[in-house]
Order: structure tokens, then C-alpha cells, then sequence
């Protein structure tokens, strides 16, 4: 690893502090007992302990948010346009973003995630507009995982506690503090001429490298080959998996890659003599019993069974294929959807039964 520095950790406070009172600064804080990203005006916010050495991220609780870093390029509910209507007269009002935000505390999967969703929209032409303008207007700040939590399972998707390879600037902690690689221009301009870190020429840094080693030798979770997943279309095995499955959507929620969406029209009240409506995109999900329902009331996905398969090659079959993913599945390996599905259905252990079927 090429480190840039290292700072102490009163000096990325005092950093962040300053970001702050500049940028929109979204950081994970503790809302009601949940850690999520959310905007913050101080660094007193952070959801970290402070002890005697200064703030801390190790006993940041959970390993990372509830929900995903993906909700600040692409919101839950987004107001897309806003029509007013007089007579014969039709008005369009645009709401594309256009605030400048860094997001610090990013985790490495959350931003695997983030270049996933790029492929989706913004490099599959066109481009989504509202997407990339949040894009380009986010600089991301990623923290590296201190280990590997319960539920993670990103080595086994080729990720790692501290790839940089998806941020702007990656931190890295250790005893002294945090080391700093910048990895694109727009990570080197947000940290300008502001010289808060150090060279790392005095620094022992076992610790980071001891880290990463005994993260690369975690056990690895089986993956089907995509080559081998059409063999499983039509296998009786889904039936069993999806037995539990509640269609309750929450593990499409909670992904750092889902992305299905519905469009809604709103009525607003009027202004000026116009008739006033609202077009916002929602977050929606393909394991909803009514995803996809036509006219005259025909699902094309009728079962639990059907829903979670699709969903399942989705991740590693459809999306892979259909937007040129090199080599990386539609999963970041979070472990989001595990923790918070409520009948304990784990994406892990379907990957091992269908690996196990397609070994048959």
C-alpha cells in the first residue's frame, strides 16, 4: 500500500470540523440506536467513543451502517419533477441536485457497491441524470473495516477490510492514528493545501499489515460459477429456499446494489391559479408479491420461489452479464440482507446450496 501520510486522530477531527462548516458533511451517527449515514454540522455527532487517545471507530457497533452509502446518490424517495398546469399551459421544474457533499466513513463494500450502481447508471447510455449529478457533486472518504464482521462475506467476492480501490480517499486506523491514501484527483482536491497529516517514514506498521493478512485467510464462501447458473433456472431446490421468505423487501432495502424503482405521480397544492404535481422516484423491489404486475392482474412472478430466484441471478447472472461488470457479481458481500431479514434466510448459505447443485 502507497500511503499519502497519516494524521492523528485530533487532527481528522479538527479536519472534519472544517469540511463540515464548508460542504453538506455526511457521516455514520447513531440515530435511535441505528448507525446511518447522515448529515451532520458537527463532528460531535460521529458515532465514536472518545477516550483518553482522542476519538475512535473501534467500537464503532455495527461494522457498517444499517443501510447503504448507495441512499446518497440514490434516495429512497426522490422528487424528480414538478409540473403546474393553467388552461392550455404545462410548466416543468427540474430538481437535479446541486450541492457539493463529502461522505466520510465509507466502508469498502459500500463503495464496491457505489461502482456497481455507476455501471448501471451512468455507463449503460443514457445516463441516469439525477444519479450522476449526486455522483459527481459526492467526494467519498472511506474508512477501512477494523475486521471482518458475522455476517460479511466480502473476501469471498474478491473484496477486501481495506481496499481503496472505490474511494476518493481511504483512512486507514492504527495505534497512532490514521493513515491517508488519496486515490483520485477529486480525493487530492478536497484535501487541497490543507497539510493536517504527516509522512509515515517513522511508522511501525505491522498492525495494518497483520490485519489485512488474517482478513485474506478468512474462510471463503462458495459462489456459483455464472456459467453454470442457467443449469439452476428451473431446479426444484428454490422451492425449499424460499419456503421462509415473507416478500417483506427488506433485503432489497438494505443492498448496496439493488436499484428496481417505481415512478409516482403526486397531486400538491395549487400555486398561483396552477394545478401543481409531483413526479418522485421510489425505491422499490423485484421480491414484492406485485413487482411487475400488468394489466389485467397477471404477475409474472406469482411465487416466493420464483421472486428470490430471480433476485439470486439478479446478483450474479442478469446484471454481471447485461452491464459489463468484468468479473465482479451484483453483491458486495455486505452482509446487510442476513442481519436484517426477519426469518433468518441467508444469502451465504443459498450460495452454498445451489455451489453444492451445480457440483452434483
Amino acid at each position: 500500500m502507497n500511503y499519502e501520510g497519516f494524521c492523528t486522530r485530533d487532527a481528522l477531527v479538527n479536519w472534519l470540523d472544517d469540511l463540515a462548516g464548508q460542504v453538506s458533511l455526511v457521516i455514520p451517527v447513531n440515530d435511535s440506536g441505528f448507525l446511518l449515514y447522515r448529515q451532520v454540522v458537527s463532528v460531535a455527532d460521529i458515532a465514536w467513543l472518545v477516550g483518553e487517545s482522542g476519538p475512535s471507530t473501534e467500537q464503532m457497533y455495527p461494522h457498517r451502517p444499517v443501510l447503504a452509502v448507495k441512499e446518497m446518490f440514490f434516495p429512497s424517495t426522490e422528487p424528480l419533477v414538478k409540473i403546474k398546469k393553467k388552461a392550455q399551459q404545462v410548466l416543468l421544474e427540474e430538481t437535479l441536485p446541486d450541492k457539493p457533499q463529502v461522505v466520510f466513513g465509507v466502508t469498502p463494500c459500500d463503495a464496491r457497491g457505489v461502482r456497481i450502481m455507476d455501471n448501471i447508471f451512468i455507463e449503460d447510455l443514457p445516463a441516469d441524470a439525477y444519479y450522476t449529478r449526486r455522483r459527481e457533486n459526492v467526494t467519498m472518504v472511506g474508512l477501512a473495516c477494523q475486521e471482518m464482521g458475522e455476517s460479511c462475506f466480502c473476501t469471498s467476492l474478491g473484496g477486501a477490510l481495506d481496499d481503496p480501490s472505490d474511494m476518493d480517499i481511504m483512512l486507514t486506523e492504527f495505534e497512532e492514528g490514521f493513515l491517508i491514501q488519496v486515490v483520485t484527483e477529486k480525493g487530492r482536491s478536497l484535501l487541497g493545501k490543507q497539510k493536517f497529516y504527516s509522512d509515515t517514514s517513522t511508522l511501525n506498521l505491522d498492525q495494518v499489515t497483520n490485519r489485512a493478512t488474517h482478513a485474506a485467510i478468512s474462510p471463503l464462501i462458495p459462489i456459483p460459477d455464472i456459467e453454470a447458473m442457467p443449469r439452476l433456472f428451473n431446479h426444484e431446490i428454490w422451492d425449499r429456499l424460499a419456503e421462509s421468505c415473507l416478500s417483506c423487501r427488506i433485503c432489497s432495502y438494505v443492498c448496496p446494489t439493488c436499484r428496481c424503482f417505481d415512478l409516482r405521480d403526486e397531486m400538491l397544492p395549487s400555486e398561483n391559479g396552477y394545478e401543481c404535481y409531483q413526479r418522485i422516484r421510489c425505491w422499490d423491489s423485484c421480491s414484492r408479491d406485485a413487482y411487475r404486475r400488468i394489466a389485467g392482474g397477471h404477475t409474472p412472478r406469482a411465487t416466493e420461489a420464483e421472486r428470490l430466484r430471480n433476485r439470486i441471478f439478479c446478483k450474479f447472472n442478469y446484471s454481471p452479464r447485461q452491464y459489463g461488470l468484468e468479473g465482479t457479481v451484483a453483491c458486495t458481500g455486505c452482509g446487510r440482507c442476513i442481519d436484517a431479514c426477519p426469518v433468518n434466510i441467508d444469502i451465504t448459505e443459498i450460495l452454498g446450496c445451489l455451489a453444492e447443485v451445480v457440483n452434483e
